[in-house]
C-alpha cells in the first residue's frame, strides 16, 4: 500500500506558481556543457531523467563571459543560447516539473585560464585564502551596474527558453556572496561598508530581476534567492550576519530562499558550542514570510518528511537524485524498497550521468556518493574504463 506522504501533495508559492510535490533537485554541476557554454545532448537526457519531482533547478549558468566559473559551464549570456536551454527546459517539462534555471557570475572564483587570458573581478581586489596568488580587480561602479544588468538579460532569455523561473546564486562563494562578505568586500562606496550595505549589490539584482519578469513573464515566475549561512574566512560571513540577510531578503520581491548546505541539521561551523541547526535560526527570522529550500544528506521519504515537520516549505535533494533518477516516481508507485541508496560505479551511464559529473564524482566526491564499491571505482578512476573515458 502507497504511504500517504505530506511532501507528495501539492505546494502552491504565493505568485500562484504550483508544483505537483514539494521535492525540489538541487542544482548539481554536471561540468558537461560545450567548451562555450552550448547545451549538450547529455544534460538534456540527464535533466530528464530526472523529471516528476516538483521542481528543477538547473545547475549554474554564467551570464556572462567574465563570470564564468569552470570549464563545461552553461551560459546564459548570449542570446545564441536560447535553443540549447529551451531544450533542457522542455525535457524537464515532461513529466510537469517547473523549471528554473540558476543564474550566476562566479566573480573571483574563477582562473585567468579558464577566462582565457582575462583577471577575474570581484568586489574588491582581495585573493580568496584557497588561491592567495589570484588576486582578482576591483569591479568599477560602471561594471557593476553593467552586471546587474546582465542577470535582467539572462533572465529575458530563461524566459524566453520556457523556464519557469530563475534562482539567483548568492552562495557557494560566488560574486553576489563576495559582495556581502566582509573579507571580499571592503569598498568604500555606496556597494560596500556595513552588512547592510554590503547587501545593496544583491538587492539591486533583485530588483532588476523582478523588473525584467514583470516585464517578459507570466505573473506565475519564480524568482529564487541561493546564500550560504556561514564562511570560514576571517573576517568573514557570520550566521548573526545571515540572519540580518535573511531578514532583509523576507522583505524583498522574490519567491523563495534556498539555504545552501551539504546537511541541512548542521550546526555552527564557527561558534562549536552552539547546537540549533543554522536552519532552526533561519526559519524563526523568516517567520513564515518566505518559503524556505532545505538541502542537505536528505534521501528516504522519511528525511523529505522530516524536513517538512521541521519548518521547510521545499526539500531540496542533489546526491540521492544522481544514484536514483526515479525517485519520485518509486515513491508514488508504493515501490521504495527498490530506490538505490548506493550507486555503482559502473552504472553511472546507466542511471544517466554525464561525463563531466562522473569524472567529478570518481574524484572530488567519491565519500559523499556512497558507491557500492571504492575499490572498483578506484580502478575506474586510474584506467578510465567508463564508457567515453577510455582512450
Amino acid at each position: 500500500m502507497t504511504k500517504q506522504y505530506q511532501f507528495m501533495k501539492p505546494y502552491q508559492f504565493a505568485n500562484g506558481a504550483k508544483l505537483q510535490n514539494h521535492v525540489v533537485m538541487a542544482p548539481v554541476t554536471t561540468q558537461s556543457s560545450f567548451f562555450d557554454g552550448t547545451v549538450s545532448d547529455d544534460e538534456v537526457n540527464f535533466y530528464r531523467m530526472r523529471s516528476g519531482v516538483g521542481m528543477i533547478i538547473v545547475e549554474v549558468a554564467n551570464i556572462n563571459a567574465t563570470g564564468k566559473g569552470f570549464e563545461g559551464e552553461l551560459s546564459v549570456a548570449e542570446d545564441r543560447f536560447i535553443p540549447g536551454l529551451a531544450k533542457i527546459a522542455n525535457a524537464i517539462h515532461s513529466k510537469g516539473s517547473k523549471a528554473v534555471l540558476q543564474i550566476f557570475d562566479a566573480g573571483r572564483k574563477t582562473t585567468k585560464e579558464i577566462l582565457r587570458g582575462k583577471q577575474p573581478h570581484s568586489a574588491s581586489a582581495v585573493a580568496p585564502h584557497r588561491d592567495p596568488e589570484n588576486i582578482p580587480v576591483a569591479l568599477t561602479e560602471q561594471e557593476i551596474e553593467k552586471i546587474i544588468k546582465d542577470f535582467g538579460e539572462a533572465t529575458r532569455r530563461a524566459i524566453a527558453a520556457g523556464y519557469d523561473g530563475v534562482e539567483i546564486h548568492g552562495a557557494n562563494t560566488y560574486l553576489l556572496q563576495q559582495f556581502f562578505s566582509p573579507h571580499s568586500n571592503q569598498r568604500t562606496d555606496k556597494w560596500g561598508g556595513d552588512v547592510y550595505q554590503r547587501m545593496t549589490f544583491a538587492k539591486a539584482v533583485i530588483a532588476e530581476v523582478r523588473k525584467v519578469a514583470e516585464l517578459y513573464a507570466q505573473d506565475d515566475f519564480i524568482i529564487g534567492y541561493r546564500f550560504s549561512p556561514e564562511e570560514l574566512s576571517k573576517p568573514g560571513i557570520t550566521i548573526e550576519d545571515t540572519l540580518k540577510l535573511v531578514d532583509v531578503l523576507s522583505e524583498e520581491p522574490i519567491d523563495y530562499l534556498h539555504s545552501s548546505m551539504g546537511n541541512r541539521k548542521r550546526t555552527s561551523l564557527i561558534n562549536k558550542e552552539d547546537n540549533e541547526t543554522l536552519n532552526h535560526k533561519i526559519l524563526h527570522v523568516i517567520a513564515g514570510r518566505k518559503p524556505l529550500i532545505e538541502v542537505g544528506n536528505v534521501q528516504t521519504p522519511e528525511d523529505v518528511e522530516e524536513a517538512l515537520r521541521a519548518g521547510a516549505s521545499l526539500v531540496a535533494m542533489g546526491r540521492e537524485l544522481l544514484r536514483e533518477p526515479n525517485w519520485i516516481e518509486k515513491v508514488k508507485a508504493g515501490d521504495e524498497k527498490s530506490i538505490r541508496y548506493q550507486l555503482s560505479p559502473v552504472d553511472m551511464d546507466l542511471v544517466g550521468l554525464p561525463g563531466g559529473l562522473q569524472r567529478e564524482l570518481r574524484t572530488g566526491f567519491l565519500n559523499a556518493m556512497n558507491f557500492t564499491d571504492q575499490k572498483t571505482t578506484s580502478f575506474l578512476n586510474k584506467f578510465g574504463q567508463v564508457e567515453g573515458f577510455g582512450g
